[in-house]
């Protein structure tokens, strides 16, 4: 089932069902553009067989940056770039996918020069005072994801994924702790879920109906992403697929596990049961083997992501094929990720992933 292809609602076809999950990298430019390292590492995977490869997080606003070499979407200046790496995506047989995102509170001022802002105001360890967000800045934020959507087909990718997992701007708004307000776009759970639904709608009318667009979700608390509901995140996903998303991508952080809400049910299930067949179930989350893989597609998910396992095994998606293959594990070496096709700058951001890197050899 894995190695099958897979046809999205909008009619794109994949070369199978491995995907290569959207990681931070830090690989580009200050301003945004594309950088040679990110380039590469993405050929890397590219040639490696995946069906679909993602991009990191590319923020759609110049206050909306969130780390340090991000790739950015915002500007048409950053076409060239973003259309060199949809070119080489696509010239190696697999589907491209830019992940658009807005940091919101997590959008610190040392890199946008600007007060962050969010739902609500808020302030927390780590995190700067972040103001309570304007109807202009909502109106401006809308306008950038549609336009960042636009760019992406522009440049040649097969799709967006909207980020409102991981505690970001549109899943700061879907919070139920964070977004405090009592206007048109707080409150409810169709108040809070209006800025994502706003976003997607926006986006999915300004593309061609043969452009992907999805949108990953959190469905539990876990680390930034809080205030979040099991049985709101289905209705949402509901109401996503009822705005043209052509996939939701469930970020599991262990795909082994079942629902803290229900420990007797796994989400995928819940979330497969909610929506239409048409809508794609991608789901995230520790997987490493083909036999994890497979567990979670007969679990009824169209498609998985790897992450840590596609950095240390840019090939992974080709050597599953054969029954006998084990993956290489972590812990690895700076010069181990360094040939694996990691920067330096990208191996040492990997020692925030504890045991991932070895500290000597």
């Amino acid at each position: 089932m894995l190695l099958e292809p897979l046809v999205l609602r909008c009619g794109l076809r994949t070369r199978n069902r491995a995907w290569l999950a959207p990681m931070t990298n830090g690989q580009s430019h200050p301003d945004g553009s594309l950088g040679d390292d990110e380039l590469r590492w993405i050929e890397r995977r590219a040639d490696g067989g995946f069906g679909v490869i993602e991009t990191c997080a590319a923020h759609v606003s110049l206050d909306g940056q969130g780390w340090a070499g991000e790739l950015g979407v915002y500007s048409d200046e950053l076409l060239p770039g973003l259309g060199k790496l949809a070119s080489a995506i696509a010239s190696r047989g697999a589907a491209g996918i830019v992940q658009i995102f807005h940091g919101g509170l997590r959008s610190p001022s040392s890199l946008t020069g600007k007060q962050p802002w969010s739902a609500s105001a808020y302030e927390g360890p780590g995190v700067e005072l972040a103001r309570a967000a304007s109807e202009a800045d909502i109106a401006r934020v809308l306008g950038d994801f549609e336009h960042a959507a636009v760019r992406a087909h522009k440049a040649g990718f097969s799709g967006v994924e909207l980020h409102g997992a991981h505690g970001y701007l549109l899943g700061q708004f879907l919070s139920a702790t964070l977004n405090t307000r009592t206007d048109p776009w707080g409150g409810s759970l169709e108040n809070r879920a209006r800025l994502a639904r706003e976003a997607t709608r926006a986006v999915r009318r300004s593309v061609p109906k043969s452009f992907a667009v999805g949108v990953r979700l959190s469905p539990e608390d876990r680390g930034n992403a809080v205030g979040l509901d099991l049985d709101e995140s289905i209705q949402v996903a509901r109401w996503l697929s009822d705005d043209g998303v052509d996939f939701i991508h469930l970020s599991l952080w262990d795909s082994a596990k079942n629902t803290k809400k229900r420990p007797e049910e796994h989400a995928v299930p819940l979330f497969r049961r909610a929506l239409p067949r048409e809508v794609a179930v991608v789901v995230a989350g520790g997987i490493w083997t083909r036999a994890e893989a497979e567990a979670i597609l007969e679990k009824g998910a169209s498609a998985i992501a790897v992450g840590l396992a596609g950095i240390a095994n840019p090939d992974w998606a080709a050597r599953v094929a054969d029954p006998a293959w084990s993956p290489r594990r972590p812990p690895l070496t700076i010069a181990e990720l360094r040939g694996l096709g990691l920067s330096e700058a990208f191996a040492g951001r990997m020692r925030n992933w504890k045991g991932f890197v070895a500290e000597t050899g």
